[in-house]
Formats: structure tokens, sequence, C-alpha cells
């Protein structure tokens, strides 16, 4: 289904490049299919015999993944969690793009924004799981400002949690995404200059709701057994805490620890190697506002080639 919403690939041609695709006969994953700029430029690149798999919770995104008719290309209604599924070194490169697509920021029933009015949801995979509305209808002042403070690194979340549950006392839940806002920007003294109020609250309550963090975890956990030596890894993020995570993962794996209670044991294999971070150039930004926070982080599994 057509809509006025529309989507710009952030680090395009950075990213495909970084995954060595060009003429390649190895599956490659693009772990977040979006509205697939990233997806399409791999095809236009992959051998006749390559195999490209997407993964995407929004059945949108999926939807928009069945246009594509291409014998080498699947979608998965998955997150990419899953991906450990995947058989033990097949896969030649993996893409991560972190983001939210535009169709789902501009899009009012999605709940993701403060630009916008709509149902407060932000649930990437609308089909399961409870909305953001639903959960603030019952949880704990405590834990509504950990969250608001842990994911979103908001400093007045205990104000902004005590705000949201007065608010469900006086007159009930807060069901729209505009309620929220005008909560947030009553509760927030002070705010960092053209920067809205809610921006970190609504950054939390979507990491929290989708499980984000924990999902990266888990995925670039299992892209060290899914990446065949020399596959390349690549991670777009968008926000400090999701770039935190993925530098530290690369760090870990690219050294070689050791343990300094067993000076003489063999120290363990280094299973990968960092191979450098990209930012948008100038002249992206400029035309693709969206693409200023974004870093690109490529790494590559250790090993001889089969």
């Amino acid at each position: 289904m057509d809509t006025p919403w529309t989507h710009t690939t952030v680090l395009l041609e950075e990213a495909v490049d970084a995954l060595q695709a060009t003429g390649s006969r190895d599956t490659f994953v693009d772990a977040t299919f979006g509205r697939g700029g990233h997806s399409r430029a791999i095809l236009d690149r992959l051998a006749p015999e390559g195999r490209l798999i997407a993964y995407d919770k929004d059945a949108e995104a999926v939807a928009e993944a069945a246009r594509i008719e291409d014998a080498r290309f699947s979608i998965r209604h998955q997150g990419f969690k899953h991906l450990g599924e995947l058989a033990p070194a097949s896969v030649g490169g993996l893409l991560m793009d972190l983001g939210i697509s535009s169709p789902q920021i501009d899009n009012p029933a999605r709940g993701f924004s403060f630009r916008f009015d709509g149902p407060l949801d932000m649930r990437m995979d609308t089909s399961r799981g409870e909305s953001v509305a639903e959960w603030l209808a019952t949880a704990e002042p405590q834990q509504i400002a950990e969250v608001i403070r842990d994911y979103g690194e908001e400093r007045f979340a205990v104000q902004i949690a005590k705000a949201i549950a007065a608010r469900r006392q006086e007159r009930g839940p807060v069901s729209t995404t505009a309620e929220l806002a005008e909560l947030v920007a009553g509760a927030v003294k002070t705010r960092e200059p053209g920067q809205n109020p809610a921006t970190r609250t609504f950054q939390a309550l979507r990491i929290f709701i989708n499980a984000e963090l924990e999902e990266l975890q888990q995925a670039l956990e299992a892209s060290l057994s899914v990446l065949k030596p020399q596959g390349r890894l690549a991670v777009i993020s968008f926000h400090s805490l999701e770039d935190r995570i993925v530098k530290q993962f690369i760090a870990k794996h690219s050294r070689e620890v050791f343990d300094r209670r067993a000076p003489f044991a063999q120290a363990p294999e280094m299973k990968l190697r960092s191979i450098g971070r990209i930012k948008p150039s100038e002249a992206e930004v400029q035309a693709n506002p969206r693409a200023r926070s974004a870093i690109l982080r490529v790494a590559e599994r250790t090993g001889a080639p089969a």
C-alpha cells in the first residue's frame, strides 16, 4: 500500500561498501530491512549466485519487502535477535541499521513522535506485545522513572514519572502522544537549545517497549557465530546508548585479553578486527538532517577463509 511517507536511507553507499558484497556469491543479511534501501543496494551488487536474507519486526516493512521480485532475496517477519538461528559461519556480511524509518516516525498512527498527535503505541511489531500507553497505565512510578533515566539519559526522569502517575490518578492513563508530550514539557525545566523537552522520554519509552538494547546485544553475540571468517559486520547507530554497546562489543572481541591471574594461560582467540568508524558527510546531513547523529562501525570476523 502506498503512503505519503518516504524514507531516505542513511549512509547507504558507505554501509554497502563496507560489506564488500560486489560480485560476491555469499549469503548476506540485512538485519533491519526498514524500507529496503540497503537491501536493494546489496542486491544490485551481489553475484547471481549470491543471496540476501532480511529481517524486520514491522509488518509494514515486510509488506514493502514483498515488492522485491528477486529470487536471491527473502524476508523474515522477525527481530534480529533470531540471527543465531542461521547456520554457523554461513554469512559473508551482516548489516544492522538501528534507526527507525521515517514512515514509522511520520505516521501519527504509530505513536513514535511527539510532533503529531496519535495513539501512544511505539511498538515496532504492532501484532504483539503491549503498547507504551498500556504499560504506562499500570507501571509503578519508580519503574517509569528508571526507564526514562536509563534509556533516555533524562535527568528529570523522577519528575516526569510523578507527573504521569498524578495524571493517571486524576484523569486516567495517558493515551496519546500529545498528552504525554504536554506532561513532559511541564516537568522538564530546562533543555538543550533546539531540543524538544519530550525527546529523551519518547526515545526511552520506544527503546524499552521494543527491548531494543537487549535485542542488539543478542544480535551482536550471534554475529560471531554466523559470520564466515573475513565476513563483515556493519552497524549504524543513532544514539549514544546503541553506539556504546557496538563500540564496546567490537573492542572486546578485537583484542587478545590476558587473564592476569593465569599469566601463562593461552589468551582467548581474537574474534574481530576493527575496520573503522564512519560519519555521514556534510552534504548528506544537509540533504537529510536525520542522518546527523548516525555512526557506522565496521568490523571483520577473524580467521582464514574456507
